[in-house]
């Protein structure tokens, strides 16, 4: 999604290890556990070197399908992972640039945005003497094809920026962010792209969003400009493809978009929402703690606003928190064990409840 070009390009690649390392210790016996990740047991590092990041679960809980940027590719690209052995095989076809990767809850089938019918090149990176923006590349529209890769077929047909899409876990809808009435809002479809209809309408960006565990609620990340020079900014940018992410809070709202009310106030970045099983809960990326703005770490929140809880403290990213299924594990992205390098990887514990 649009975050995982944007947060200082962590994504994408890197060659998986076949033998998990021992719990908490990467393969050279560096610790990936930090004080005060109480919630994160048996820690184990998926991926290793490049760009890595957006893991999500096939319904089953047997799988991971997430971006990736590995060595020689200029693009992000989808690949599946196998959390127990670490093999990762690509499933997108390898042309222009794709994004937001998810299962059908079926989990024959598979979900991803891409350019590639556009241009097999990838688009160009955005212009950052604008300050720090994210591409919204009106090239993107959203992709069905089986597990595997093979069938790929387009279910967005409107000109401008599609992408962003995730499934209910009740299989009926599939959530996605489109500019295609002038703003970036949120719209829902039926999984073969019929029954389109708008879920958001104020002025400004909504995305990165994800249906509750039953179905019920859908949350996402917003940035809902005030009248003048900031909406001037935004709708220009916007003209251009381009979004400046610095300020963003979490929403949520009922299923058919009624009812919406805000769940952070907490200030800069906050992002990747994604719903404890419980679906009281959610964990989110935020900034807000950092002066700078460039440490970002996971946190969780009641879905009233209260109960504000740091689930990582590693320097640098950590986000993309994403629960099994079962909620026995949570996967995520993070620059930790990257030997001081811009690498971003994906991550596996096991999840302590009650940990602090």
């Amino acid at each position: 999604m649009i975050a995982v070009v944007a947060l200082s390009g962590f994504f994408a690649s890197g060659c998986a290890e076949t033998e998990a390392p021992a719990a908490n210790l990467a393969a050279d016996g560096v610790i990936l556990a930090m004080d005060g990740e109480g919630h994160l047991a048996n820690v184990r590092q998926l991926t290793a070197g490049g760009e890595n990041a957006e893991a999500y679960w096939a319904y089953d809980g047997s799988k991971l399908i997430y971006q990736a940027r590995k060595q020689g590719m200029e693009c992000d690209q989808i690949f599946v992972l196998d959390p127990h052995t670490a093999e990762t095989h690509r499933v997108s076809n390898g042309e222009g640039r794709t994004t937001c990767s998810y299962f059908y809850p079926s989990g024959d089938q598979i979900l991803y945005s891409s350019t590639h019918h556009h241009d097999a090149s990838c688009p160009a990176n955005p212009d950052f003497s604008l300050g720090y923006v994210w591409p919204v590349y009106n090239t993107y529209d959203v992709f069905v094809a089986n597990a595997d890769g093979t069938n790929l077929r387009q279910l967005t047909i409107e000109d401008g920026y599609d992408a962003e899409a995730t499934f209910s876990p009740v299989g009926d809808r599939i959530v996605f962010t489109s500019v295609r009435n002038g703003d970036l809002d949120l719209f829902a479809m039926n999984p073969d792209g019929s029954d389109v209809v708008q879920l958001t309408d104020r002025i400004g960006y909504d995305g990165g969003a994800f249906y509750s565990p039953d179905g019920s609620k859908i949350i996402w990340r917003a940035h809902y400009p005030e009248a003048g020079a900031e909406l001037d900014d935004y709708q220009r940018l916007l003209g251009e493809g381009l979004l400046r992410p610095g300020e963003l809070e979490i929403w949520v709202m009922d299923a058919d978009g009624s009812n919406p009310r805000q769940v952070t106030n907490v200030g800069g970045a906050n992002f990747a929402p994604y719903w404890h099983p419980s679906g009281d809960r959610i964990l989110f990326s935020s900034n807000h703690k950092d002066e700078t703005g460039r440490d970002f770490d996971i946190f969780m929140i009641n879905l009233d606003g209260t109960g504000l809880e740091q689930i990582t403290h590693a320097e640098g990213f950590d986000g993309f928190p994403v629960f099994s299924p079962d909620g026995r594990y949570l996967v995520f992205g993070s620059n930790r064990n990257n030997g001081d390098s811009s690498d971003t990887n994906v991550f596996i514990a096991e999840w302590v409840d009650g940990g602090s």
